[in-house]
């Protein structure tokens, strides 16, 4: 069966994801493109190899028995023809990055100007996600390199590099009463506030300092959060790094928090157990040399 490889390429991706729609979306086929490719792959075998459910698939007996076989052969390939290109310094390719929202509007766009600036023939894929979103991508090959903060990496399978860390803000409308503030103690005031869902490192942030009881509403981006701390004249908390330009843009400003103090570590996280792909190597140097400018 001449294209049993990629069949099995394929299948791998499947049980990875665990379910059709996400292997299609990683894939960027079709489901039932990639349900007739699955199909085929069984019939040729002559076992089922996931059994379909509300939630997903899983893979049944010969299923397992094929994906331990497959993923370490795939393994011992992967590394060995990626330790090849390494040796190699390759210029040309792909490169999938993941990030956390907030270094979107002011960390990535200098690593990557500067990226692309030395690796031009380079296609760079960006994916802008929460936290723990971020190391699973990396967890499961999905994203070669990811940005988040140190704290949502709670996994033996990838490793980390320190970058910098950085202090949140208090982000209120121009026309706050407390727009004019130098400062303010959270401790002492109940501020409803826009925040990102519940699995956000941000969010997990303020629920460890109650600050988080009167939330206004949830978002899952930066940008509809400052729109909506914008249109209702609300707040929020953010990191300082985020540009002025693009809160003067929402008519907001910044207050800055006395108290509780609130600080993140920013780190970049490779998969653990396979060697740096080139330009992720490359991505990384590039990132850890922006740190140091912008700290001195």
């Amino acid at each position: 069966m001449k294209n049993i490889d990629h069949q099995l390429r394929l299948f791998l991706v499947i049980a990875r994801t665990g379910s059709l729609s996400g292997a299609a979306d990683v894939l960027e086929l079709t489901q039932s493109g990639l349900s007739k490719q699955l199909n085929n792959l069984e019939t040729y075998i002559g076992h089922r190899l996931f059994d379909r459910h509300g939630r997903g698939v899983e893979l049944t007996s010969a299923g397992e028995v094929l994906f331990e076989a497959a993923a370490k052969a795939y393994e011992l390939v992967d590394t060995t023809v990626q330790r090849l290109r390494i040796d190699q310094g390759i210029t040309e390719g792909r490169l999938r990055v993941a990030t956390i929202h907030p270094l979107s509007y002011y960390f990535m766009p200098v690593i990557l100007a500067s990226f692309m600036a030395q690796r031009p023939a380079v296609n760079v894929s960006l994916f802008g996600r929460s936290s723990p979103e971020v190391v699973r991508l990396v967890e499961r090959s999905q994203a070669d390199i990811g940005f988040v903060y140190d704290e949502a990496v709670a996994s033996d399978e990838v490793d980390s590099t320190f970058l910098f860390e950085e202090t949140m803000n208090l982000v209120v409308h121009v026309e706050s009463p407390i727009a004019e503030a130098s400062e303010i103690d959270l401790r002492d005031r109940k501020l409803p506030l826009v925040v990102f869902p519940p699995h956000y490192s941000l969010r997990r942030m303020l629920q460890a300092e109650s600050l988080d009881a009167h939330a206004a509403a949830e978002v899952e981006t930066l940008d509809a959060m400052l729109k909506l701390v914008s249109l209702t004249k609300g707040q929020c908390i953010l990191p300082s790094g985020v540009p002025k330009s693009v809160l003067v843009e929402h008519s907001l400003t910044v207050v800055e928090i006395a108290a509780p103090l609130l600080r993140r570590r920013v780190v970049a996280i490779t998969r653990r157990g396979r060697p740096t792909m080139a330009l992720a190597t490359l991505m990384l140097a590039i990132a850890r040399s922006t740190t140091a400018d912008m700290q001195s």
